[in-house]
Parts: structure tokens; sequence; C-alpha cells
């Protein structure tokens, strides 16, 4: 199952009744937006939250994979990119903005369907990684979905996604439950084949106790295509406290390994974080491009030439 977010306006309340989702194949230049493009990526069971006016409304799992077939909401004869889909409308929508602080570390720096000001980008159906589509599935649990015992801390299925007319609860299980274990195993793997390639221990301190090393990506789960989010090349080694360090951008690796600390950082501090600024990694080539996408994107320094 993949994760989309369309960005719908006055073709919702149609598009709903049709419960389809469609897409011109060309603007008015004769191009293809990307965000148009990407209707093709859609294949059945994939899960699509419906975004209007800025706000989440609704979501929808692709009945069908995406085809070409002509405007099923004007039955007009342009060609566009179409899918059936199972809308599930919310009866409390999700406002951005609102809740945009949640939001916000969880983009990616390309193909955001949000601005930094948390209104929408211009465009139509945006990639939506894993960890986003999960905080989206909380926000809305938590006000679309009754709790009968204030202790519970996940959803019930025996209580809640089998109540009669309830057909908004499996959907949001099922979809949550989905994107964790894709997330769970892809770790997994991650980690498995990255740990040998830096000696099953920490790049910078040493430390080999398994419980405290990390698999750290250089370029993070919800930036990264499929393919780079298992290549172990795309990672280091990390103690639990490098591991942070790094992945909040207080530490990065140029594309030698040298080692850069953010100017946030005081030098009087660097020991108790067991750093120092003349320490180094043990990169391959093939980190390289990684170690810079980091530094770039990541860390919170300097933004010099790499």
């Amino acid at each position: 199952m993949n994760f989309y977010i369309v960005m719908q306006g006055r073709t919702y309340d149609e598009a709903k009744d049709k419960q389809v989702i469609w897409c011109s194949i060309f603007d008015n230049s004769g191009k293809t937006p990307h965000s148009w493009e990407r209707m093709k990526e859609v294949k059945k069971g994939d899960a699509i939250f419906h975004c209007v006016k800025g706000e989440i409304v609704a979501i929808s799992i692709a009945q069908e994979n995406c085809f070409e077939g002509v405007n099923p909401i004007n039955e007009s004869e342009n060609l566009g990119n179409m899918f059936a889909a199972n809308y599930e409308e919310l009866a409390i929508f999700i406002n951005i903005k609102a809740h945009f602080n949640f939001i916000k570390p969880l983009l990616p720096v390309k193909y955001s369907p949000f601005q930094s000001t948390g209104d929408g980008n211009q465009g139509y159906l945006y990639p939506c990684n894993e960890m986003l589509a999960i905080k989206l599935l909380e926000l809305i649990s938590d006000v679309n979905i009754y709790e009968e015992n204030e202790e519970q801390l996940e959803f019930a299925i025996g209580m809640i996604a089998l109540k009669e007319r309830n057909t908004l609860a499996p959907v949001l299980i099922e979809t949550e439950a989905e994107a964790k274990v894709k997330i769970r195993k892809g770790q997994q793997k991650f980690k498995k084949h990255l740990t040998p390639l830096w000696n099953d221990q920490c790049a910078l301190c040493g430390i080999t106790l398994p419980a405290l090393l990390r698999a750290s990506h250089a370029k993070p789960w919800k930036d990264a295509t499929d393919e780079e989010r298992l290549d172990p090349y795309n990672g280091i080694l990390l103690c639990s406290n490098h591991d942070v360090l790094y992945d909040q951008g207080f530490i990065t690796f140029d594309g030698t390994g040298k080692i850069h600390i953010s100017s946030e950082i005081e030098k009087m501090d660097y020991i108790k974080y067991g750093i120092h600024e003349k320490m180094r990694v043990n990169r391959v080539e093939e980190n390289k491009k990684y170690f810079k996408w980091h530094k770039r994107n990541v860390f919170k320094g300097r933004k010099e030439g790499i």
C-alpha cells in the first residue's frame, strides 16, 4: 500500500458522488505537471487523503489501478487518468494549519503537498510518506472515532471496527497497520545490511552493544525513494546519542567523511556529546551522495558549499 494526498476543490463533491478520482493528462499549455503524472502510479489498495480548502475531509481506498478514461464528472471527451475509489468522508475535518506543528517535520523536501506556511501547494496528487500518513490517521482518529473506554490506547477491533454502520474505523485501522508494517520491515532490512558495513560498531565512538546502535538514514525515510530507503549506503551506524544528533541535523559528514558540527552546539559542550571537530568516519564512495544530501538539507549549520 502506498499513500497519497489529493488536492481537490470545487470538484470534490462531484468526484465523491461518482466515487472516482480523475485528472486531466495535459494542462492548458499541453504539458503534464508532475502532480498530474503521478496519477499513473496509483494501484489498487492505495490510500488517498482528500484535502479541500486546507482541510483533510475524507480518506479513500483505490479500487483499481489507474487507467486512462474520459472525465466521468462532466462526461467530457477529455482524456485523463482515473480510478475508482471508496470515499469515507469525515464527520469532523482536519485543519492542516491547526495541526501544522505536528505535520511540518514529516513533510519531504521535494514534492511536499504543503508549503512552510501550511498552505497547500498548487498541484493535484502528492506522495504521502508512511510517517506522515500515520500522523494524519492519528489526527483523524482522535476526533472522529468514539472510544468507549478512556484508558484504551489503541483501537479495539471488537469494540469499534465491527460496530454496525461504522465504516470509517476499519479503514483507519487497516491503513495505519499497513503503514507501520511497511516502516518496520523496511527499517529492519535496512539495519541488517547496513550494520556490517560499519563493523558492527558506532562509526564515531566505537560502541558495540547492539541495543544501543541505530541505523541512521542520511537521506530520511520521508525524502527517500523506496530504493533509497533500503540502500545500506544511505546511512551510518551510530550509538543512540550520536544518532539523535545526526537525525536532528546537529552533526553531519561531508563527502570525505569529515564531521561538521552545528553552531547551535557550543564548543564548550562538545565533550558532553562525545564529539570533536577532528572526527571522521570511514565512508565509502557509495555513501558520498547521501552524506552530501544530509549536509545540504538536514544539517543545521551554515549552508556552505559542499
